[in-house]
């Protein structure tokens, strides 16, 4: 086991260049098993999550070559299907919830998909029924055995359909699509998520030969086509990762930029930061975080009320970030109610905070307000446990802003999501340390 140990209350400065979007690779890695020709995929973050899935296609038969740093070619043309029935496949497959979105494309094309009953993040109930309602609409037959916690469709071939999703899933919406893309016929895809990661996905899909319409919205139509070609793609640079930059450098008073982020798939992120007060500049493609040195103040509603955050399927505000939003809240001058309204566990962390001295009022496993401290009282250094991936980069953006030293335990849960972390804030002046732990 590793920890990481964190000499808090000193100001960084500095730039860092965000990483590959976690959530974008996760889908287009598993986008390679659609054709039998080369896929080359550039900016792959280097993280526990995603080198899991390239494990996972590399037992199923998956050529995979590096190329250089973040690029790989990725070449499916002797797939072995009995690996799905393995009980590695079953041990290996369920440690990772990105694993899901091989069951679209292994349907689509070898007319069978199977999965375990995927792990991931500990942050309440996130069900698969889109998923499977989805590619059964589109003709497969369904099977889930409950002693094995296992799932398969079968179809020997896929028919177009029209579908109303029950919620805008993500993960969902990208499983279908890799679906109905070798599907016959014509399939429409209505309340689909669209998200800039899902855009991403269906742009390479296109570019390998599929018939997508309406990227960018919730209603997608897609016309079926016999094979996909090779293709060649750049992942965007991962939003996460950048509102957490902004969050930390917030917090620790520190001048950062973020390089090169893709402003146009940014969405509400910036403004969100922003009514908590924190200056965001954009230099070209860059943005630019000024030491906040007088703090930052939470701006009211129009009507005076406490401000509220929540999270909302794109184009709102990504779940995925209102962890850290609730860290730098801590400091910020005034009061916020942040609103978690997609996952019931995921403020379960806040204690950890409230032992460091922050003003949190946990108010049901969906909402806490948080009085901000308008850094009149530092947080304190304090042991803790990470998690999940984003709870814990939150607790590290804490104890990074805390007077003394932090220790934090089960960093794996952020190495699943963060590239190289330790490194990259070392090279803008943290104190952080990554040591061996029993």
């Amino acid at each position: 086991m590793e920890s990481f140990v964190i000499k808090g209350g000193q100001p960084l400065k500095g730039s860092i260049t965000p990483q590959g979007a976690k959530n974008e690779a996760l889908q287009i890695l598993c986008a390679v098993l659609l054709t039998k020709e080369p896929v080359i995929i550039h900016n792959i973050p280097d993280i526990v999550d995603v080198n899991k899935l390239i494990d996972l296609l590399k037992n199923l038969g998956v050529k995979v070559t590096p190329l250089h740093k973040g690029s790989f070619e990725f070449q499916a043309d002797q797939i072995d299907l009995h690996y799905l029935e393995s009980e590695q496949f079953k041990s290996e497959g369920k440690g990772l919830r990105g694993s899901i979105m091989l069951v679209g494309p292994l349907l689509a094309r070898f007319g069978k998909g199977s999965i375990p009953r995927p792990g991931g993040d500990k942050i309440g109930r996130r069900r698969l029924d889109t998923h499977f309602e989805g590619l059964i609409q589109l003709g497969a037959k369904y099977n889930y055995s409950k002693k094995n916690s296992f799932y398969t469709v079968e179809a020997k071939k896929l028919q177009g359909a029209d579908l109303l999703l029950d919620e805008a899933s993500v993960t969902g919406t990208a499983n279908i699509v890799m679906a109905a893309v070798l599907a016959k016929g014509n399939t429409s895809i209505y309340n689909a998520a669209c998200e800039p990661y899902l855009q991403q996905l269906c742009t390479l899909l296109n570019n390998m030969g599929a018939k997508i319409k309406g990227i960018g919205s919730n209603l997608l139509h897609i016309e079926g086509v016999e094979k996909l070609n090779g293709a060649e793609h750049k992942i965007l640079p991962d939003m996460i990762e950048i509102g957490s930059w902004v969050g930390l450098a917030a917090m620790t008073k520190s001048e950062i930029t973020i390089k090169e982020v893709r402003w146009e798939f940014l969405g509400q992120m910036p403004n969100v930061f922003r009514k908590l007060g924190i200056k965001i500049e954009k230099k070209g493609d860059d943005i630019f975080i000024p030491a906040h040195k007088d703090g930052y103040e939470i701006q009211n509603f129009i009507d005076g009320s406490i401000l509220t955050i929540s999270d909302a399927p794109w184009p709102g505000f990504t779940p995925d970030l209102l962890s850290v939003i609730l860290v730098v809240a801590t400091q910020a001058k005034g009061s916020v109610l942040i609103h978690q309204k997609m996952f019931e566990s995921r403020l379960f962390f806040v204690d950890k905070l409230i032992d460091m001295g922050a003003k949190i009022i946990l108010c049901d496993p969906h909402r806490a307000t948080v009085i901000g401290h308008n850094f009149k009282s530092q947080l304190q250094a304090a042991t803790l446990t990470s998690p999940d991936i984003r709870a814990g980069i939150s607790l590290l953006i804490a104890a990074l802003s805390a007077e003394g030293t932090s220790t934090i335990h089960n960093i794996e849960q952020i190495d699943r999501g963060y590239e190289h972390i330790v490194e990259r804030l070392q090279n803008i002046g943290a104190s952080i340390a990554r040591i061996q732990t029993q």
